[in-house]
């Protein structure tokens, strides 16, 4: 059976850019075979590189019509066989890894251990697919490297006399291939064998072309190839260090190795290319460097640009939503005119985004990546719950695991919900940042419903493994137990942890981790973190969704399996498309090309040819963002290399063919900016003003007392008050206390109180002494040791200053953070304060100081706003703290900020009478029933965000507008 003539010579064919390759395959497959019995075809074997390619190569010749398939096998099947777990090489080499992070720190810690094992069993693989033997590090000449490098090969020089049998896919596949190329030397195949869509980047799928092409019936079917590529650019293509990113740089290789010319490549089918004009400019725009003077010569044979860039559009988005807003309805423009589309971009965020963007619209397009296993929900889970595995449990990663939905999921999920959410406020109110067992049982004893829930928890908590060194396969046991545990809840069972796709790919990752985790050695809690976290590295999962059929988005490796009738190439940005090359650890760019490994440069190439492959399509989008979330970005070479020629070809129209692009992708722009504005449209009665809040409740609902530091804060801002007060809504005390100004406050109050009782006034000034008593405090309340510097420095500059200034005070201390009360007013209204100190003075007067941290009020502020110290001076005067009736000869405020400083609380008896008389006319005001709490009455700040902003609905009125008085509650008419 004959498909091709014989000649003698390699046989090679290609399929221009841009064509749908799978689908010419099956055309071209037919043809050959037309003629042929039904049953020929069956004889034919088709090996493919992709599981993709094979299904879409056995979809394609099933829609040309009925009979018979050929074999259609994967390129990696050839190898067949059992072989030694991946996995398992990994952890044996991570153990020796680790050894010598033990033995040299300096390299990296010991956590990277499992991390660099990848790399390192990447490249022994990659040296073992290549051919490379491990005699050459032998020759290797470091000399003129960093002494990193020379630490490296000397590693790897000493581990490879230990290595078994090659075990990695690259190096199986090599044997397999060597082996079946010895036996068509002895025996050749008959029957017809085609090498279809491989470029042969790496050398075992070279070798397999290599032998192929010259069976009887063998032949090669190229992707992507180049046919207007002249022969003096083919010649340049020789030097790897110079040439291997360029698109067409392993095919240049490939013909170099069969001794072939690449204007011998014929035409694998009939069927001319989607866009041959835009080939030819795109081919000429991809030369490699330096390429102007070829732009220059060869560019006016292009002819009218117009025709070359006709179904061509540029979007050029300002941020990376837009530009996902405006790839989106491209996407849905095209599923709503019956198209096929496909956004082909390397960068899942952008995929992401726009399948958020495709959700208001109900469409879910065929993603070809899925999802990532580490960001579905059973990944998730199995973090969080890793994360918490070793160390001190903090009450935010206990709340954040609780609330995961796989939580306590195999039933009881409302009652589970109902104590978290007792719990949570819990620990905000007690301020309890590491929840243990006896925190957890007294939170249980609050409530008589909690006790089981409780203790499920506690003892989840208790299975957690001690710090330390323990053997991997503990840990994998420790963490299984524990999540299923968590997973479980109260009931039975794992709950939703090991269901649906994801849950099951979890499943099947924690098996194998089980079964070879002996070979890991010992490890700690954080080492065993790190390696989760690299297992979940490059593991999708697929889930079942109903997504649209002629919308999709691929990866640029499963887009050279695809064919669509609109192409979008979306994150064409320097850095995603094409990426950065991987830094390698072990091997650096020279070291490579010396031992005759693939260059870094292979993956750019490998890019540049997907980007020439898709940007061939019948109608193409090409898509960047201007602008990231950090800076400005910089444009992919090949599209700026293209928009650089177009623009460079004025006589060919270049100049209005790329302003017509632009125009095309500004017009997506656009839309998208209309449709971002039409959500923001509002309704008519919601885009008025709504009026400035003034509640006014009844009157049995209204103040019956207040502290007198918060007597300022009613005359500033009412409604704060009126929230605080009368709604009694508070702001959630944090899950995790914070160095806030309230903690501060607190620290800096306690210090003189403690230096007071063994420094009263008289005594010498110490200010050693007063340092010592703010350590103390500093390690008793603030658990953060750089805040705890931080404030002791600030003390410094005022140590001195506030200690002569205490020693030369004339008064006794008799009283120092107590709680007074007093009545006034009838109905009673109560006033209550808690002076930071009062002094007697030996003709009986009283004396208060009050301590602040911050700034001092200004002498208007102390007149109209704050008015703590007066109200105090009233309550001594009336025994309201129960050290005895006195007048007040002094009330003085006293700054321990960044400079000591004092200022006068002018609580003379006239000052003290006229407040008294000004607070009994408020309370009167704010106690009848038509008087409104008004929002923001007199602010001191007003761009500070407060409290009760959303309640007050800040924003939709502004601080000059009228307050409006709205009644509130039950009022009796």
């Amino acid at each position: 059976m004959q498909i091709f003539e014989p000649n003698g010579a390699p046989r090679v064919f290609g399929v221009a850019p841009g064509a749908d390759f799978p689908a010419e395959l099956a055309r071209g497959l037919r043809a050959r075979f037309a003629g042929q019995p039904p049953e020929a075809l069956a004889r034919c074997d088709v090996l493919v590189n992709t599981a993709r390619m094979q299904t879409r190569l056995r979809e394609a010749l099933m829609t040309q019509g009925p009979g018979f398939l050929p074999r259609i096998r994967l390129l990696t099947e050839i190898a067949g066989g059992e072989v030694d777990p991946p996995l398992r090489t990994r952890f044996e080499l991570s153990q020796l890894i680790r050894q010598l992070l033990q033995a040299e720190p300096d390299l990296g810690p010991t956590s990277a251990a499992f991390s660099l094992a990848e790399s390192l069993f990447g490249l022994l693989d990659e040296m073992q697919g290549e051919g490379v033997s491990m005699e050459i590090l032998d020759d290797l000449d470091v000399s003129q490297h960093s002494l990193h490098w020379d630490r490296s090969l000397r590693f790897i020089r000493l581990i490879a006399r230990f290595l078994g049998p090659a075990s990695g896919g690259q190096a199986r596949l090599r044997a397999a291939v060597t082996q079946l190329v010895a036996d068509w030397q002895d025996a050749p195949p008959a029957h017809p064998i085609i090498v279809a869509g491989s470029t042969g980047s790496r050398g075992p799928n070279a070798m397999l072309m290599h032998a192929v092409s010259r069976l009887p019936q063998g032949a090669l079917v190229l992707p992507g190839f180049d046919f207007d590529l002249p022969d003096a650019v083919w010649r340049q293509l020789d030097e790897p260090l110079e040439s291997e990113d360029h698109p067409q740089f392993r095919y240049a290789h490939l013909m170099a190795a069969l001794d072939l010319p690449p204007r011998a490549v014929q035409g694998w089918s009939e069927a001319p290319a989607p866009d041959a004009a835009r080939n030819t400019l795109i081919s000429l725009a991809l030369r490699p460097a330096p390429v102007t003077d070829q732009w220059l010569r060869d560019g006016p044979a292009l002819g009218d640009l117009h025709k070359a860039t006709a179904h061509l559009s540029l979007i050029e988005a300002p941020s990376p939503r837009a530009e996902a807003q405006a790839i989106a309805l491209c996407l849905r423009d095209a599923a709503v005119c019956g198209k096929r589309a496909a956004l082909i971009t390397p960068d899942r965020t952008l995929a992401r985004r726009v399948t958020a963007a495709l959700d208001r619209w109900h469409l879910t397009p065929d993603d070809s990546a899925g999802r990532p296993l580490g960001l579905s929900a059973p990944g998730r889970f199995l973090r969080q719950t890793a994360e918490l595995l070793t160390g001190t449990v903090t009450a935010e990663a206990l709340i954040a695991l609780l609330k995961h939905p796989l939580a306590h999921s195999a039933g009881g999920r409302g009652d589970h919900l109902r104590h978290l959410r007792d719990l949570e406020l819990y620990l905000r109110r007690f301020a309890v940042p590491f929840p243990d067992a006896d925190a957890l049982a007294d939170f249980a004893a609050r409530g008589p419903e909690r006790g089981d829930w409780a203790a499920w928890l506690s003892g989840a908590l208790e299975t957690r493994p001690e710090e330390g060194e323990r053997p991997l396969e503990d840990w994998v046991a420790a963490h299984e137990a524990f999540a299923t545990l968590l997973a479980g809840g109260t009931e039975e069972g794992t709950g939703e942890l090991w269901l649906k796709e994801a849950g099951r790919a979890a499943r099947a990752l924690f098996d194998e981790l089980t079964l070879h985790a002996p070979h890991g050695g010992a490890v700690t809690g954080r080492d065993y973190l790190a390696i989760l976290d690299a297992l979940f590295v490059g593991k999708e999962v697929r889930e079942i969704t109903q997504s649209h059929p002629e919308v999709m988005i691929w990866g640029t490796l499963e887009a050279r399996a695809q064919g669509a009738d609109l192409v979008i190439l979306g994150g064409l940005t320097e850095g995603t498309w094409p990426s950065a090359p991987s830094p390698d650890p072990w091997f650096n760019r020279q070291m490579r090309r010396d031992a005759g490994l693939l260059l870094p440069e292979r993956q750019i190439g490998l890019s540049a040819h997907d980007f020439q492959q898709a940007a061939g399509a019948p109608n193409v989008v090409l898509s960047r963002a201007a602008r990231n979330a950090e800076a400005q970005t910089v444009p992919s070479r090949w599209l700026n290399r293209l928009t650089n020629l177009i623009a460079g070809l004025p006589g060919q129209g270049g100049d209005a063919a790329l302003a017509a692009m632009r125009e095309r992708g500004r017009h997506w722009l656009q839309q998208a900016q209309i449709l971002d504005a039409d959500l923001r449209a509002v309704p008519e009665a919601s885009a008025r003003r709504n009026p400035r809040p003034a509640p006014a409740p009844p009157a049995k609902a209204r103040l019956s007392g207040l502290p007198v530091t918060r007597v300022e804060m009613l005359i500033r801002d009412p409604y704060h008050i009126y929230a605080e007060r009368i709604l009694k809504l508070s702001r959630l005390d944090p899950l995790s206390p914070q160095a806030d100004a309230r903690l501060r406050g607190t620290v800096l109050h306690r210090v003189p109180e403690e230096y007071l009782k063994s420094h009263p006034p008289g005594t010498p000034p110490d200010r050693e002494a007063f340092l010592r008593i703010a350590e103390q405090v500093l390690d008793a309340y603030c658990p953060w040791p750089a805040t705890r510097q931080h404030w002791r420095a600030r003390l410094d500059p005022v140590a001195q200053d506030f200690v002569t200034w205490n020693a030369a005070l004339p008064g006794t201390p008799v009283l120092s953070e107590q709680k007074g009360a007093m009545t006034l007013a009838e109905p009673p209204f109560t006033l209550t304060g808690k002076p930071d100190r009062i002094d007697r003075l030996p003709d009986g007067r009283l004396q208060i100081y009050d301590y602040k941290t911050g700034a001092l009020p200004g002498a208007k502020e102390v007149v109209h706003f704050n008015i703590q110290l007066k109200l105090l001076a009233l309550m001594a005067m009336q025994d309201a703290f129960g050290i005895g009736a006195g007048d007040v000869a002094l009330a003085e405020f006293v700054s321990l900020g960044s400079k000591f400083a004092r200022r006068d609380g002018e609580a003379d008896p006239d000052s003290v009478a006229d407040t008294r008389a000004r607070l009994l006319r408020f309370i009167a005001t704010y106690r009848k029933p038509d008087q409104g709490f008004t929002a923001l009455r007199a602010p001191k700040f007003e761009d500070r965000a407060g409290d009760y902003d959303a309640l007050s609905r800040r924003g939709e009125w502004e601080i000059t507008d009228r307050p409006e008085t709205l009644r509130v509650g039950d009022h009796d008419e």
